[in-house]
């Protein structure tokens, strides 16, 4: 794809506005679950994207936000570790995917397609959402009422939202949600805000500042915990960059090549090591080139711009923190629940067999290793939950005949 010369930058600016607003929901809502910095996120994620346009060449018209895949090993990370021991996984992850992406480079795409099939990324996916269940639970829990209205705006902008807000649920129902929420504490005697996040967006700067960074620490059950997933996620970039390609007409598994877009996931999930969540491509983001129909990669460059600038605002970052846990909680009820159907709808798509023993046996394991708490123990580490589920369903897959019998 040509850089296009006809916009300017009056035209450019709104047309970049509609790419953050589009990303913004889900990339806050990452960090807001796991414990890590919503500013930080906001910069790995701006500054990730255009990692990811320098390696493609400026060609790809991709935004890359926070990945949800990661969300469960994360939110364990960090809670039964640190925020930097977290990031030493990432950075691992980040490392994975420049793995893959030398040997797509000399062995080609087919490489990866037999690594891990649909048999093995299905189940994997469906165990991310369900693993999730919990915490949706609980955090609609805070005020189910209030949930309640939040999970069925996100509904009403899903189903019959037009032009930029069928790609906007998300932020609508944050959005939504908030002002409820605001009317019941102006206006009653109910209020669902925490006074603490209250306190420190009234204490906040206006000032820009620098995000709080953290440098990676690398613990070896951290990074088995969260590495894994990568291999996963390479699968959902295949299938974005081939959406992508479709939405505005080019091949870019061909030009500039998968192994290029897997290299600039890679970089821009490596430097998210400094505090924020492994990076993806948006699918949302996908939904505004088809709306829009700007092709030109030089708009989704300027979002990306926006959002560093956004990051260095720290009344920004406690305004985000003030988000009514229940507001979330409604949002991640059917988010959660989408993940996992995704992965069923991988098995469907790929018309994956269950009642053929061997498929049964990949897709068993992979759920049971993944969502038990079975855990492997290597010399003073243990190798757990999802990551331990994909490589094992991986294994698998690699060694069980493919006529083992129906």
């Amino acid at each position: 794809m040509e850089r296009k010369s006809n916009l300017s930058v009056l035209q450019i600016i709104p047309l970049s506005f509609q790419h953050v607003f589009a990303m913004f929901g889900a990339t806050i809502l990452v960090p807001y679950l796991t414990g890590l910095d919503p500013l930080v996120a906001l910069f790995t994620s701006g500054l990730g994207t255009i990692l990811f346009a320098i390696v493609t060449k400026g060609r790809v018209p991709a935004y890359l936000g926070s990945s949800f895949a990661f969300i469960p090993p994360l939110i364990y990370v960090v809670s039964n570790y640190s925020v930097p021991i977290a990031m030493g996984g990432v950075v691992v992850a980040g490392l994975i995917y420049l793995f893959f992406s030398v040997m797509i480079k000399f062995s080609g795409v087919n490489f990866i397609k037999k690594a891990v099939p649909p048999v093995v990324v299905g189940p994997v996916i469906i165990s991310i959402g369900l693993s999730l269940a919990g915490v949706a639970g609980d955090m609609a829990s805070a005020n189910l009422p209030i949930a309640f209205i939040t999970l069925a705006i996100v509904i009403i902008f899903t189903v019959f939202g037009k032009g930029m807000f069928k790609v906007v649920p998300i932020l609508m129902g944050i959005v939504g949600g908030y002002l409820i929420s605001l009317a019941l504490h102006l206006f009653t005697d109910i209020s669902v805000f925490d006074p603490q996040r209250l306190a420190e967006f009234s204490e906040a700067s206006w000032m820009p500042a620098i995000p709080n960074f953290v440098i990676p620490q690398f613990n070896l059950s951290a990074i088995l915990l969260i590495a894994p997933i990568a291999v996963v996620t390479l699968v959902e970039h295949l299938g974005d960059i081939l959406a992508i390609g479709k939405t505005v007409d080019e091949d870019f598994v061909s030009d500039p090549g998968l192994h290029r877009t897997i290299a600039g996931d890679g970089i821009a999930t490596l430097f998210a090591g400094i505090g924020g969540p492994p990076n993806t491509t948006y699918g949302e983001n996908i939904g505004v080139l088809a709306i829009s129909k700007v092709k030109d990669p030089i708009v989704v460059q300027v979002a990306a711009c926006i959002v560093l600038m956004l990051s260095f605002l720290p009344k920004f970052g406690a305004l985000i923190g003030t988000i009514p846990v229940a507001v979330m909680g409604g949002i991640v009820v059917l988010l959660f629940g989408m993940i996992s159907s995704v992965g069923i709808r991988t098995l469907v798509d790929a018309k994956i067999d269950l009642t053929n023993t061997r498929n049964l046996i990949i897709v068993s394991t992979i759920l049971i290793f993944s969502l038990s708490g079975i855990g492997i123990n290597i010399y003073k580490f243990t190798f757990e939950g999802i990551g331990l589920g994909a490589i094992i369903g991986i294994i698998l897959n690699a060694i069980l005949p493919e006529k083992l019998g129906a």
